[in-house]
Formats: C-alpha cells, sequence, structure tokens
C-alpha cells in the first residue's frame, strides 16, 4: 500500500520507528516531515498527508502529534478526507470498514509504539464495506462537504 505520514515536533518520536515498521511490512512511505524536534505547525502537515490522498498518489494517510486531536481536526477541514483519531483496534478498523477512513491519527502522549503498531495494523488491514447502508453514508457526508462548500461559496 502507498501511505503518506506526517507529524508535528510533538510526534516527532513517534514517526521515524512508524514510518521504519510501514516500510517493514512492504509499504511504499511517503515522509512528509517534520524531521525534528523544532516547532512546526500541524494544520501545514496535515495538508501535505492530505493532498497525497485527496489526489490519489497514496491510499491512506497516517498523522503523528501529541494528542492526535488537532491532526484530526486539521484533516478533516480538507474535503474528501475522513480522518479518525484512533487509540484502539476496534475504532481503527471500523472506522474504515464503515466509514471509509482515510487517515489515521495518533498521539504519541497516548499511546505508545506497540499499541500504535497494532493500531496501525488494523486500520491499515480494513477495507470499506460493501453493504449498502454504509456507502449510502458515507454518501451522505459527501453531501453535507458539498452544501457546506456552496453556503460559503
Amino acid at each position: 500500500m502507498r501511505i503518506a505520514i506526517g507529524g508535528d515536533h510533538s510526534g516527532f518520536p513517534m514517526k521515524g520507528p512508524v514510518v521504519d515498521l510501514l516500510r517493514s511490512w512492504g509499504h511504499e512511505v511517503t515522509d512528509h516531515g517534520t524531521d525534528s524536534t523544532e516547532p512546526v505547525d500541524f494544520p501545514d502537515i496535515a495538508r501535505l498527508v492530505c493532498g497525497d490522498v485527496k489526489a490519489g498518489r497514496v491510499e491512506r494517510g497516517i498523522m503523528v502529534c501529541g494528542t492526535g486531536v488537532g491532526a484530526a481536526i486539521a484533516a478533516n477541514k480538507i474535503p474528501g478526507i475522513r480522518a479518525t483519531l484512533s487509540h484502539d483496534t476496534y475504532s481503527a478498523h471500523q472506522g474504515v470498514e464503515h466509514d471509509d477512513v482515510n487517515v489515521l491519527c495518533l498521539g504519541v502522549q497516548i499511546i505508545g509504539l506497540n499499541l500504535a503498531e497494532e493500531v496501525l495494523r488494523a486500520f491499515l488491514g480494513a477495507r470499506f464495506s460493501t453493504e449498502e447502508h454504509f456507502r449510502r453514508r458515507v454518501e451522505k457526508l459527501g453531501e453535507l462537504e458539498r452544501d457546506a462548500a456552496r453556503e460559503l461559496g
């Protein structure tokens, strides 16, 4: 799978090991930084990661920051992105299966690398359901985005 990853300075300690882990699983990874603990703004990183997802250059995105909350907020501001904050395996796979989530956000201050590995495995192994009611609901999410765009117009 092709994956884009990025994180802010708080997420930096986990991002490198996650990149290494993903590559060891055979994934093609595009790393959008940051590459140090120097402060950066997570919306700038979210724009890069989500841009790759939205353009189809990658199938999934991963964001790592302090709690994952800011990354999820930033990612969900981008039309076509359905980001989830997941610190457990159930929500990581269920979000993909039921809601067609395409970006996973993790908080390095909340979970460690061992749990992150399990969450990533669940997220990347999941596929969007073919059941009509899930597909109908995701289409309605798209309608909400289009309606909001028209209202701001």
